[in-house]
């Protein structure tokens, strides 16, 4: 009977403890339950194991080397942001070649519709001519409409370089309210580099306002003396010099360039390689010579300074230079842009033209011829100072790039220039 009495006694005992084990074990799952109720999770159901990221869980009783399954594939990562060179692929020819002009608009707006046809039909760059005393104001108006009007398809909605010339004394194209009078260079040249590049972050700080992104200045030239300036028709007779030797000019010029960059506008470096000796002015003038400036010329040091301080345009004078190249005004000179500023001054930026619309220094040639012989020598945008000339400019340009290889290869390199300029590169 004790027997059977511990025997009963181990079987209660034996039955307990299973119990509470079942009470124990509901416990548990209710404790885990509520925790995932908590967390938004269901309350029903038992947790399932923890998950590595790119691992599937192990199910029970099976090792994980022997059971794990192929984890999913990731998704694909984002495509990453397109180089230049596929931005430049996604564009048609004619998107390509419309990025290689800069398009005169009137500064007072009465021309903005012809130009707003041009810009539908790709040309990728104006500036603002002429003279304008309506103020900052009136000339975000303009710049803003001509903005609005071009359409998306026209360019693949690259940026508008939006150019002007406010050098300063006689050649200020935007004045009125909200634009301070600039002085002419010769008497910046007099202030010190430091408060000249206080100045000109002013300048530049309205020229953005107006929403104009590129200044055509400064002016790099040197003329070699107060006693020759009134001779020098383009440069000296207007006091458009920062002073009458090589180290003036860059200290000044590069000051003015720094400060225009300080406010968020380029500056174009111009007339490579130099107008300071020349007497006649190409704009009103033909066959104008400079008979001294040489490939290694002293004077060329102010535009070195200039690119070598990370300037990305650079205009190109329209004379002849008969110690460099007297076969070729400087526009259709190979010599000078490939040579002397590609790998001379290592400068891989824009190569802008002076007017090869109205200068009568090319009178010789048809329009059209100098827009193909200006890209053909190396030059990138086509400066325009009469958008009724663009069209056939840009048809003769499109037209040779369809049928000459070689050329096209120049349309298209001189097209990933502006695209690298435009990303501020």
């Amino acid at each position: 009977m004790i027997h059977l009495l511990k025997r009963s006694r181990t079987s209660v005992l034996i039955l307990f403890a299973l119990t509470a084990a079942a009470f124990a074990g509901m416990a548990h799952a209710d404790t885990v339950d509520r925790g995932l109720s908590a967390a938004g999770g269901p309350s029903a159901k038992p947790s399932a194991p923890h998950a590595v990221p790119g691992f599937s869980p192990s199910p029970p009783g099976g090792s994980p080397a022997a059971s794990a399954t192929p984890a999913s594939p990731a998704e694909p990562p984002p495509p990453p942001h397109p180089t230049l060179e596929q931005r430049l692929a996604d564009l048609t020819l004619e998107q390509r070649v419309g990025q290689l002009f800069m398009v005169a608009a009137k500064a007072d707006g009465s021309d903005s519709s012809a130009v707003a046809d041009l810009l539908n039909n790709h040309v990728g760059n104006i500036y603002l001519a002429g003279r304008s005393e309506a103020g900052v104001a009136a000339a975000a108006s303009v710049v803003s409409k001509l903005k609005a009007a071009v359409s998306p398809a026209a360019s693949r909605g690259l940026p508008l370089s939006v150019a002007t010339d406010q050098e300063g004394g006689q050649v200020q194209v935007l004045k009125g309210p909200g634009f301070l009078p600039i002085p002419a260079a010769l008497d910046q040249g007099s202030s010190s580099p430091e408060q000249l590049r206080a100045d000109a972050r002013n300048w530049g700080s309205q020229l953005l306002q107006a929403g104009v992104n590129v200044d055509l200045a400064p002016v790099m030239d040197t003329v070699p003396g107060p006693e020759f300036a009134p001779s020098n028709k383009p440069i000296g007779a207007f006091k458009r010099e920062f002073g009458f030797n090589a180290a003036a000019v860059a200290e000044h010029g590069k000051a003015m360039a720094e400060g225009l960059r300080d406010a968020g506008v380029a500056p174009v470096a111009k007339h490579f390689p130099g107008m300071g000796r020349v007497t006649l002015n190409t704009d009103v003038s033909a066959n104008v010579h400079d008979t001294e400036t040489t490939r290694t010329d002293p004077n060329l040091m102010p535009f070195k300074a200039a690119i070598d301080a990370g300037l990305r345009w650079v205009m190109i004078s329209n004379a002849y230079y008969d110690k460099i190249d007297p076969e070729n005004v400087a526009p259709f000179s190979a010599a000078i842009m490939r040579t002397m500023l590609r790998e001379d001054a290592a400068f891989t930026g824009i190569i802008v033209s002076d007017d090869l619309c109205n200068a009568v220094q090319l009178s010789p040639w048809s329009v059209g011829d100098r827009a193909t012989k200006f890209i053909a020598a190396g030059g990138t945008m086509v400066l325009c100072a009469d958008p009724a000339s663009v069209p056939a400019m840009f048809t003769q340009v499109l037209q040779r790039a369809q049928a000459d290889p070689e050329f096209r290869k120049s349309v298209d390199a001189a097209a990933l220039t502006v695209l690298q300029v435009k990303d501020g590169k």
